[in-house]
């Protein structure tokens, strides 16, 4: 009879382990949404401070120039050797470890008085970014229940909303008060390492849960992905060609667009700030969609919609009226913002077992294009002017055409497996 009793109890067993893990938790993924609006709000201050650094020390447009390239090479360019590290080696507290770096070099930058200290703390602050992205987007991933695209968009809202609370924060507090109040900010890093503290304790209770079995099984079946080295590569670097097309035109409507409608219209910096936050807005409600779309119908059409489907708007926006120029930039802003989570989903799906350093990889490449694109149309609107940006720039969204040569697989839709 016990023996019969067995195999009746494992079904039961499967089915609570099964909608355990399909269930996601909305608690850990907003509360790593919430921490990457911190994070990318204390990121934002740097680029700020620039104006007060310039005079306060006498520094050349050379000088700010290694300011910047001591951030990015930190936020950047470590992102993926962290996200390599911690896919070996899950570390549940480096999240409140990397706040931790930016807490330092926010107080390090607020009493600086040397130029070789401004760099230091301009690297810590973008070091702290280095290794929150990564293992965050891990732990998102972790929490999703299967819903990997809604999860990774509630994240990146975060970090959008955070780039967009930055400037305006900078503008009312760091700019009247100098230097000295970035200190207030670090009541922000504090609040975050306190959230990722519980954050980092449920990861390791999540990680602990795990037999041993389990895990070896796990890295066993990461180790062979789906398709061949040579075809993963080549879909990686499909997927950096869509970011460069996406974040450069991106680059050109986010940093350019008060000073675009300012000269062609001639209206003033608060009704074009208006229009940026409308422009910012559709974004975040674009990331969303995408996200919960792609779980749905799969990455590769939402890539597809994404890149392709803001080209006509954004051909059309140069010869547009204030109004429609307005629309238009929401209407671009909203399609092409869906592709990010999309596109970050689908090369973890590529690379199984290496979400860390994809995370790292494509959250880096996002920073770095964003910000290389920026620097380029500022050198071609001073050669040229910033209405033949917007007329030149749309024609990088043909690049979506690649989406094409993808492979299907990793991106079909949960449903149809």
């Amino acid at each position: 009879m016990s023996a019969g009793s067995a195999p009746a109890a494992t079904p039961a067993v499967s089915t609570v382990s099964t909608a355990s893990a399909n269930t996601t938790t909305f608690a850990v993924i907003l509360s790593l949404s919430f921490c990457h609006l911190l994070n990318d709000m204390m990121q934002s201050l740097v680029p700020a401070l620039y104006p007060i650094l310039k005079e306060n020390y006498a520094l050349s447009f050379g000088q700010v120039g290694l300011i910047t390239l001591a951030f990015q090479c930190t936020a950047s360019m470590l992102q993926p050797l962290v996200g390599l590290y911690t896919d070996k080696k899950p570390q549940p507290y480096s999240l409140m470890v990397g706040m931790g770096f930016t807490l330092v070099g926010l107080l390090l930058m607020s009493r600086a008085d040397s130029y070789p200290m401004i760099l230091f703390a301009a690297a810590l602050i973008g070091m702290g970014s280095s290794v929150f992205h990564p293992e965050a987007s891990r732990v998102a991933r972790m929490a999703s229940g299967g819903r990997y695209g809604l999860a990774q968009s509630l994240f990146q809202v975060g970090g959008n909303m955070g780039s967009a609370a930055g400037p305006l924060l900078a503008a009312f507090i760091v700019v009247p008060h100098g230097q000295h109040s970035l200190v207030w900010f670090s009541a922000a890093a504090l609040v975050a390492m306190l959230v990722l503290f519980q954050v980092g304790g449920w990861y390791g209770r999540r990680q602990a849960e795990r037999k041993p079995a389990a895990r070896k099984a796990a890295s066993t079946a990461s180790a062979a992905p789906p398709l061949s080295r040579r075809r993963v590569a080549f879909a990686v670097a499909i997927l950096v060609a869509l970011l460069f097309s996406k974040n450069v035109y991106s680059a050109s409507l986010g940093s350019y667009f008060t000073l675009y409608l300012m000269s062609r219209f001639g209206i003033d910096v608060a009704t074009a700030q208006l229009y940026l936050f409308a422009f910012l807005v559709g974004i975040v409600g674009g990331t969303i969609m995408g996200g919960a779309v792609g779980d749905k119908v799969g990455r590769i059409p939402v890539m597809w919609f994404s890149i392709l489907g803001a080209l006509p708007f954004a051909l059309m926006l140069p010869y547009a009226n204030l109004f429609w120029t307005g629309v238009l930039a929401v209407l671009v802003a909203m399609i092409m913002a869906s592709a990010f989570s999309a596109i970050l989903v689908y090369a973890q799906e590529l690379m199984p077992g290496r979400v860390g350093l994809v995370a790292g990889m494509f959250f880096g490449f996002s920073f770095g294009l964003g910000g290389l694109g920026a620097a380029a149309l500022g050198e071609l609107a001073d050669l040229t002017s910033i209405e033949t940006v917007y007329k030149v720039t749309p024609f990088l969204l043909l690049l979506g055409i690649l989406t094409i040569f993808l492979p299907r697989q990793p991106g079909e839709p949960r449903n149809t497996r």
